[in-house]
């Protein structure tokens, strides 16, 4: 091998090494147990994280984090790694109890997610939460929970350093809603022609009978 190459070759393998030495603490060899222990870097830039399910809580998912591993070392890991589970808030939405229904059915315990952080609020984590739709396509649940019309948008937190992912990602959850609006999915479902004709019903009869009060009354004072 020329010489030169070879200084290539060792210059790139040093940064290579420079680069694990740097990371392998916080990446490989850490077990997020709470979100005090997640760098401020990681959310700063929403960097991606896996997680296993263990139960669906009121506004989101309560999981384990899995961190990356090596197979020569995963033994020692795990004797290094503390227990402890994330607690995830999905953003951008305000959840039905249908939509908590729907995420029971949808994601069950074990089931292996990424999140992305996006803010952190004392012991809950703000993010995206993407998981395999039919075991092949990967697809945001935020996303999902609003196309069904299980939610409603809200302002998404924590993103004010960066307004290019908020804007990216505020457009997508509002476009998820307005599909739901479109189909009438959901909250966003109109009443059967019946319950329509139920209810215009139920308003005419109540306002009939308030009249008949009111003539009964006015007819009571002119005695």
């Amino acid at each position: 091998m020329p010489e030169q190459s070879r200084n290539v070759l060792g210059e790139y393998l040093g940064q290579v090494g420079q680069f694990v030495d740097e990371h392998i603490r916080v990446v490989q060899f850490t077990k997020f147990t709470s979100a005090a222990e997640i760098p401020n870097r990681f959310i700063e830039k929403n960097v991606m994280l896996r997680g296993r399910v263990h139960h669906i809580t009121r506004n989101g998912l309560e999981v384990e984090h899995i961190p990356i591993t090596f197979p020569v070392i995963s033994t020692l890991q795990r004797r290094w790694q503390s227990d402890g589970h994330l607690m995830l808030r999905l953003a951008g939405l305000q959840m039905t109890d249908e939509g908590r229904i729907w995420l029971r059915e949808q994601i069950k315990p074990s089931h292996v997610v990424w999140f992305q952080p996006l803010r952190r609020d004392n012991s809950i984590i703000d993010c995206i939460v993407r998981f395999k739709k039919d075991g092949f396509f990967s697809v945001s649940l935020n996303e999902e929970i609003l196309r069904n019309g299980l939610g409603r948008t809200v302002n998404i937190e924590g993103l004010n350093s960066n307004p290019k992912l908020y804007w990216r990602l505020q457009q997508k959850l509002l476009k998820a809603e307005l599909n739901a609006v479109k189909k009438g999915k959901g909250i966003w479902k109109e009443p059967a022609l019946l319950e329509k004709i139920s209810s215009n019903l139920r308003q005419y009869n109540i306002l009939h009978i308030m009249q008949n009060l009111s003539s009964w009354v006015q007819s009571l004072r002119k005695k």
